[in-house]
């Protein structure tokens, strides 16, 4: 994937990259694969908003991507690797041996006319998906499965993966996006290689429109709201009031911890990126 620059013919476009989209080889999805998406503009069943600055944004279709890779043993061949609107990573469609058709989460250097396949019998090559016990060590893994069967959870975004770095009983120890080495049971799948789109967080914006046509409307900032808007409002210059910076609600904003007290979150993780 290669990033392209702008001429800057306005101030905006100075510094403003996007995507090049060679790896793109159609910008027609498989019709059979694509659902409804509604906005919901930040709001639960209530109305009321519980995910701030939603709204707006360029209609979309979802596609429907095949996490749990549950055909085993059924080749299928990369059909096409397409842009998905809904996600950072690239989407590539697999056409299997039995004539069905499925999206999967596209590795870096997947190219159409490859062969992939899931299961037992699966060769160690990039884009098949193989349960973690078969796994070598220090292999790049991506769509990771923490429940057998559930489907990939861990490292779906553009340019992220885990490592398999050791393998101990029931549990196999991988290194994750956030560098926590967590136990997984060495029955859940993984996807050899690493996921697409590895450049994306070179991409800058350029301008508030941009932004818009992404579904995100503007955030105001604390300070320049009045005292009964925010904790953090009023005063006859600009200032943060001399506290520590929180939300509209009282709570840490920076720094703050937001792992919840789950049985899972401490249980399985050997190694922690941070302190407690």
């Amino acid at each position: 994937m290669g990033i392209k620059h702008y001429k800057p013919v306005t101030p905006t476009q100075r510094f403003k990259t996007g995507y090049s989209f060679e790896e793109i080889t159609t910008d027609t999805p498989e019709k059979s694969l694509l659902a409804k998406l509604k906005k919901s503009g930040g709001r639960n069943n209530q109305g009321r908003i519980t995910c701030r600055h939603r709204g707006g944004g360029h209609r979309r279709h979802y596609r429907i991507i095949d996490f749990k890779r549950t055909k085993h043993g059924i080749p299928a061949t990369v059909a096409t690797v397409e842009y998905d609107p809904n996600r950072t990573a690239r989407i590539a469609l697999l056409n299997y041996a039995d004539g069905e058709k499925r999206y999967i989460i596209a590795p870096d250097g997947i190219k159409v006319g490859m062969t992939l396949m899931s299961g037992p019998t699966a060769e160690f090559s990039v884009g098949n998906a193989i349960a973690l016990e078969r796994i070598p060590l220090g292999s790049i893994v991506h769509n990771i499965e923490l429940k057998s069967g559930k489907g990939g959870q861990i490292a779906r975004s553009a340019g992220s993966s885990g490592q398999v770095v050791a393998k101990d009983g029931n549990y196999v120890h991988i290194k994750m996006p956030s560098n926590d080495v967590h136990l997984v049971r060495k029955e859940c799948y993984a996807t050899m290689g690493q996921v697409s789109n590895i450049e994306h967080n070179l991409i800058k914006l350029g301008k508030a429109g941009r932004k818009r046509w992404m579904g995100i409307r503007p955030t105001v900032r604390g300070v320049a709201m009045n005292p009964v808007d925010h904790p953090m409002g009023g005063g006859e210059a600009k200032t943060s009031g001399g506290g520590h910076p929180v939300s509209p609600w009282g709570k840490l904003a920076k720094g703050g911890k937001t792992r919840k007290k789950k049985k899972y979150s401490n249980q399985y993780i050997i190694k922690a990126s941070k302190k407690k």
